[in-house]
C-alpha cells in the first residue's frame, strides 16, 4: 500500500501566515517558522494562537541550521523591496532586503541530506528584470547547486479575489521526477506563462528543470470589489472631510477627473481604488477604471496605501482602505480576526501573499508531487528513494 509523504512544512519569511493559511486546508502543517518583524509575528499569533511553539523572529541568517526541524517542505517569500518595480531594483547581490534569500541557501546548504525535498520560492515579477535577469538565474542557479530541479509559473490573484497582484512561483525539488525540459515549460499557455518568464527561462535552459503538469488557473475576474468593501454608516470618522476629498479631485489629471464625475452622477453607489503618485514631479491621484483593486502594498510612503472612493447619486466620498478590506482582497477569511492598528495590519496584508493562490498550488503542485504515485519517480535515484522509503515507514 503506497503511503504519502508527511505535509510538514518550513516557514521562512513567514510575515503574518498567509502561506500557512494557503497550505493549511490541503492538510500541510507548519512545524516552524521565521520572520525578523515582531510587529507581524503579533498578526501571526492573532491568527495562530499556536505560533510560541515554532515561530522565531530573529535574521535568517541567525537561524541554526542544527536545531530546525526536518520537514518535506520550505516555503521562501524573501523580501521583494529589491526586486519589486516600486522599490529600488538593487537586486539579489547588492539590496539590503533581497540578500535574505543567501540566509535561506545559506540553512538548506548546512542541513545538506536533511534539507526539505521540496521548496516553493515566490516573489514578485521584478524578480525576472533585476539586474538584467541575472538574478533569476543565481536563484535557480544556486537552488540546481543544492540539487533542487526547479518548475516556474506566474499566478494572478485576479483569478481568485478582485486585485491584480502578480507574482512569480518557483518549486524545487529534489525527488527525481519523470519530465525534466525547459522546453515543456515553455509550452504552457500564458495564464502561467508570461513573455518575460519565457525570456528568461530560454536564456538559462542548462539550468536543471522539472515540468508539473499543472492545469490552468480560474479566469482574470472582472469584477468584484464592491463585493468586499466593508459596511460603514455616512457620518464614520474614517471617511475624509470635504476639505480632502477637494485635495484629491485636484490631484487628478482630467481623464480621471472625469472618470470619478461619471460616476457622481450615476444612480447607484459604485467603488474604485486609486495611489497617489508622484508624476512630473507633481503628487497625482490616480483612479482605476474597473471593479477591481489594484496590488496591495506595505502602508509606507505616500504611494503605498490604498484609497477607495464612493460615488453615486451625485455625491462623493474618499477614505483609506480598511484592514478588512486588504484582508478580503488578500483572500482572509472574516473569521481571522484582525487586532492590529491600521498602519501595521495594512502593511502585514500588503506585504503577504494570496491565500487562495496558495491553496491553488497546493492542490495542483505540492500535493500530487507527495501523493506517491510512482509515474512521477525514477527509483534508480538512491536518495530520493531512500528519502521516500523512510518517509514511508514512518506513516
Amino acid at each position: 500500500m503506497e503511503h504519502s509523504i508527511p505535509r510538514t512544512v518550513s516557514e521562512y519569511f513567514a510575515g503574518i501566515g498567509l502561506v500557512r493559511m494557503g497550505l493549511q486546508p490541503h492538510n500541510w502543517q507548519v512545524v516552524s517558522a521565521n520572520d525578523i518583524s515582531e510587529k507581524k509575528y503579533e498578526m501571526y499569533k492573532t491568527f495562530f494562537p499556536d505560533a510560541d511553539e515554532h515561530y522565531t523572529i530573529g535574521d535568517v541568517f541567525d537561524i541554526d541550521p542544527t536545531v530546525a526541524p526536518q520537514t518535506t517542505l520550505a516555503t521562501c517569500s524573501f523580501p521583494c523591496i529589491d526586486l519589486s518595480l516600486a522599490g529600488n531594483m538593487n537586486g539579489l547581490v547588492n539590496g539590503s532586503h533581497s540578500s535574505a534569500f543567501w540566509g535561506f541557501i545559506q540553512i538548506l546548504k548546512a542541513q545538506g541530506e536533511s534539507a526539505p525535498p521540496l521548496l516553493l520560492v515566490e516573489n514578485v515579477p521584478g524578480w525576472l528584470y533585476s539586474n538584467k535577469g541575472k538574478d533569476f538565474r543565481i536563484t535557480v542557479q544556486a537552488l540546481n547547486e543544492l540539487g533542487y530541479a526547479c518548475d516556474v509559473f506566474i499566478l494572478d490573484a485576479l483569478r481568485f479575489t478582485p486585485q491584480s497582484r502578480l507574482r512569480v512561483f518557483l518549486v524545487g525539488t529534489k525527488l527525481p521526477v519523470k519530465l525534466t525540459t525547459a522546453e515543456l515549460i515553455l509550452a504552457r499557455p500564458k495564464a502561467l506563462l508570461s513573455e518575460r518568464l519565457k525570456d528568461c527561462i530560454i536564456a538559462n535552459k542548462d539550468l536543471r528543470w522539472f515540468y508539473n503538469d499543472i492545469p490552468m488557473p480560474p479566469p482574470l475576474r472582472s469584477s468584484g470589489l464592491s463585493e468586499i468593501i466593508e459596511y460603514m454608516d455616512e457620518d464614520d470618522d474614517r471617511w475624509w472631510p470635504a476639505i480632502e476629498i477637494k485635495r484629491h479631485l485636484d490631484m487628478m489629471k482630467e481623464a480621471h477627473r472625469e472618470r470619478v464625475d461619471e460616476l457622481i452622477a450615476g444612480r447607484c453607489f459604485s467603488y474604485r481604488t486609486f495611489f497617489r503618485r508622484i508624476r512630473e514631479g507633481q503628487q497625482r491621484a490616480e483612479v482605476r477604471n474597473d471593479d477591481l483593486s489594484g496590488c496591495l502594498r506595505t502602508a509606507v510612503g505616500g504611494s503605498g496605501k490604498q484609497f477607495l472612493i464612493r460615488a453615486g447619486h451625485g455625491s462623493v466620498k474618499m477614505r483609506v482602505m480598511t484592514p478588512r478590506e486588504y484582508a478580503r482582497l488578500q483572500g482572509v477569511s472574516d473569521t481571522f480576526p484582525i487586532s492590529a492598528n491600521g498602519v501595521q495590519a495594512l502593511t502585514g496584508f500588503g506585504d503577504a501573499v494570496c491565500v487562495p493562490a496558495i491553496s491553488w498550488i497546493a492542490q495542483h503542485t505540492l500535493n500530487p508531487l507527495v501523493s506517491g504515485d510512482t509515474q512521477l519517480y525514477n527509483h534508480n535515484l538512491p536518495n530520493a528513494q531512500l528519502f521516500l522509503l523512510e518517509q514511508r515507514g514512518r506513516t
